[in-house]
């Protein structure tokens, strides 16, 4: 291998490791926002359970199967 061959090498894997480091950055700051978003839906989906049994229990609504089982 002659010294040119080696030195474009030795730039593509340079570059090739940076881009590797940008990937998995943005991988992690991906988690972390996968993570917020999980816990944030988590606590709405609560709310919802929430308030639909409270409202169940105001109108004093019976877990009945429709007429048509």
């Amino acid at each position: 291998m002659s010294n040119s061959e080696i030195q474009e090498l030795q730039s593509r894997l340079a570059y090739q490791e940076d881009t590797l480091a940008q990937l998995n950055t943005m991988v992690a700051r991906q988690d972390r926002q996968i993570q917020e978003l999980v816990a944030a839906l988590k606590s709405v989906a609560q709310k919802y359970d929430d308030l639909m049994f409270e409202r169940e229990q105001s109108q004093g609504v019976v877990d009945e199967k429709p007429p048509h089982y």
